[in-house]
């Protein structure tokens, strides 16, 4: 099999619907909670008449070269008057994002605060990386369950600098730790690359680190780190951060430099067309050659969008030098 060349199937409601597919659409986000399929598919032979009937909340699973790439729960469909059928649905994560409640966790491990919304929810749940740092409490109002997982998970980040992200696997929940990837998957002009873009920003750049801790009217704990080098090269440009006033000077001195290195940082942002490959998505790395625009090493994959046609892949990515993961701050509220 030639690169690029796709052997989908397309199964609705235990009903393998491939031969009515025109095309599929498969795409995900580093920032958004599930990854989305839109399937495009001719439902009519004599343009009076459907072939079969979709239904919302039907479980649909989308395969290429015998690999189960998606499954699923269809939201939304639309018919025009040519017999023309759009499809869209969300893997099992989307419910995350459904519901909104109040919860309050005490001495909780983000992993545990995942197994509990998960199973007072109702959503099926995979491997469950433990996130070891026990969060002494957290409240949380009028959130949705994404958020308070990212809460947790940004919680943990801070006080032991190990990053978790969210997948789906077969239908279910997964909880895995992110660490150094190896890149496997190689990008490279006059070979598998349609067209590319590049672009640089200094927009959310932070040169220092400032660090408030302790009691800040009585015994404030102060800390600030710099970047010297960015500092002569862009200026100051400060981040302020508001610290437990429970944490001792040795943990605020380690927050301030675990915050400096993720806000110092220049915005490094690729996008590329690219002769489709399954295993890219969003959460991946890749390895690129692209040397008029100066894509040249390796990037991380922040968006990713596949489209499956006529039995060509193509896929349209947007890469980044820094590894970028959801983040929500905790602010403090009172019971």
């Amino acid at each position: 099999m030639y690169p690029g060349q796709a052997e989908i199937k397309v199964v609705y409601n235990d009903m393998d619907i491939t031969h009515f597919v025109m095309s599929v659409e498969w795409s995900g986000d580093v920032m958004q909670a599930c990854r989305t399929l839109k399937v495009s598919l001719m439902n009519t032979l004599d343009g009076r008449k459907r072939l079969f009937t979709i239904e919302k909340g039907k479980e649909i699973r989308f395969y290429n070269n015998s690999t189960e790439l998606f499954r699923g729960v269809i939201f939304a469909y639309e018919i025009s008057s040519d017999g023309n059928y759009s499809i869209t649905a969300y893997d099992e994560n989307v419910y995350l994002t459904k519901s909104i409640d109040t919860r309050k966790f005490t001495n909780m491990k983000a992993s545990d605060i995942v197994r509990r919304l998960c199973s007072d929810f109702g959503i099926p749940v995979g491997p469950i990386a433990d996130t070891g740092y026990v969060i002494p409490k957290l409240i949380l109002r009028d959130k949705t369950l994404y958020d308070m997982i990212i809460t947790a998970l940004t919680e943990t980040k801070k006080h032991t600098g190990r990053r978790f992200i969210l997948l789906n696997k077969n239908g279910k929940l997964v909880l895995q730790e992110r660490k150094a990837q190896v890149t496997q998957f190689i990008i490279e002009n006059g070979v598998n690359i349609i067209s590319a873009k590049y672009s640089q920003s200094i927009e959310d750049l932070k040169t220092q680190v400032k660090v408030i801790g302790g009691d800040p009217d009585k015994k404030p704990i102060v800390k600030t780190v710099k970047n010297d080098v960015l500092i002569k090269k862009y200026g100051i440009m400060q981040h302020l951060e508001n610290a437990d006033s429970k944490l001792t000077k040795s943990q605020i001195e380690q927050l301030a430099r675990q915050l400096l290195k993720e806000h110092g940082t220049i915005n490094d942002e690729a996008t590329v067309d690219a002769i489709g490959i399954d295993e890219v998505i969003a959460g991946t790395s890749v390895y690129v050659k692209e040397p008029l625009t100066g894509i040249v090493g390796g990037y991380y994959v922040i968006t990713d969008s596949h489209h499956y046609e006529n039995r060509t892949h193509t896929m349209s990515i947007t890469l980044s030098a820094t590894d970028e993961l959801p983040t929500l701050e905790y602010e403090e509220v009172n019971e």
